[in-house]
């Protein structure tokens, strides 16, 4: 996935890192990121108590999302590939 480009999509306007569409899209990446990081180091379990949290984090975004937009929600859903 090309997350740059993503957030250039979803962004209000050109400084904008605090909406909850491209704090979504940050979550995603550090989850990515962090997923095959544990898939490499299978016993690290601080990193995988990080990444619990994270996906917590991001789940209540998209409730909160999914709420207030419901038109962003279900086009970053399709452009993440997440379930619902």
């Amino acid at each position: 996935m090309n997350y740059p480009n993503m957030i250039k999509k979803y962004q209000s306007h050109e400084e904008d890192t605090g909406s909850s569409a491209v704090q979504i899209i940050l979550l995603s990446q550090q989850i990515t990121d962090l997923s095959k990081h544990l898939k490499k180091h299978g016993k690290d379990n601080s990193s995988r108590v990080g990444l619990l949290k994270m996906i917590g984090r991001r789940r209540r975004l998209l409730t909160y999302l999914a709420q207030e937009n419901q038109e962003i929600y279900k086009k970053i859903i399709i452009d993440l590939k997440l379930r619902k």
